[in-house]
């Protein structure tokens, strides 16, 4: 069984096919968590996990470029997570994102990170952790924030190894998705524990090679197959072992 632990079918990309898109997945027996980014796109989540009870799941957050237009409501994310009945299953994406176009205030960005910290800790839910050239920032607000009471991923992990180990350390899990085919990450991969791996799409996003175009989370398998190269290990193993990870995780 392969496991997208990080998937959008709820963006537009997939306002005209999301259904098809799902169905496919399923058909492969695949388990998917859908991850939102706004309160719009993390009610989404929650709906469509709700009508796939069986195999898809919700995040819901407010991803860092998007919190100088939303105002985070800590009530009403509370209200959403309970409402989903355990179809929310994580925090998140939330963190931090230091790209030009997308910070204007770094202080902003860490302080409704922090809220939604303390949220997660409330309903006792792990974190899906969005971090963008800011993981000596994240590294340190997790190092004072008690981070040994948050369990979570480091989502689309494109650091170093020696900011890989400070979160391994902690017990934090690194998310691999499509950018490993853009980016040479092969060293992280081959030093990170398979017990602290999980496969992602990031979908519609990172469409992974030979695949072009939109992805979806059927195409998991080309980085399940990527990493199983560099681990030196069979596909299946690799699988195997990142279901049972994001199960142990999201408690799924």
């Amino acid at each position: 069984m392969l496991v997208d632990t990080h998937a959008h079918l709820n963006f537009n990309a997939y306002k005209d096919d999301a259904d098809e898109v799902i169905h496919r997945s399923l058909n492969e027996g695949m388990e998917i968590i859908n991850v939102g980014s706004q309160y719009s796109t993390s009610q989404r989540a929650v709906e469509m996990a709700e009508k796939y009870p069986e195999n898809l799941f919700a995040a819901i957050g407010l991803h860092p470029i998007h919190v100088e237009k939303e105002e985070f409501n800590y009530d009403e994310y509370k209200k959403l997570a309970l409402s989903g009945s355990r179809r929310v299953v994580a925090i998140g994406e939330i963190g931090l994102d230091y790209k030009p176009e997308y910070v204007l205030s770094k202080e902003k960005q860490q302080e409704v990170f922090l809220k939604q910290l303390d949220l997660a800790k409330e309903l006792n839910l792990p974190v899906i952790f969005h971090c963008r050239l800011a993981h000596e920032d994240l590294i340190k607000i997790l190092q004072q924030s008690d981070s040994s009471t948050i369990q979570g991923v480091i989502h689309c992990f494109t650091g170093s190894w020696t900011q890989a180990q400070k979160y391994l350390e902690t017990g934090f899990y690194l998310g691999f998705n499509g950018i490993i085919f853009k980016l040479d990450l092969t060293e992280v991969i081959a030093k990170t524990p398979l017990d602290k791996m999980l496969l992602e799409t990031d979908c519609p996003y990172l469409t992974p090679e030979p695949m072009t175009g939109r992805n979806e989370p059927l195409y998991v398998k080309y980085v399940a197959e990527k990493i199983a190269k560099i681990k030196n290990i069979t596909t299946e193993e690799i699988a195997k072992i990142t279901a049972e990870n994001a199960k142990k995780l999201f408690r799924i």
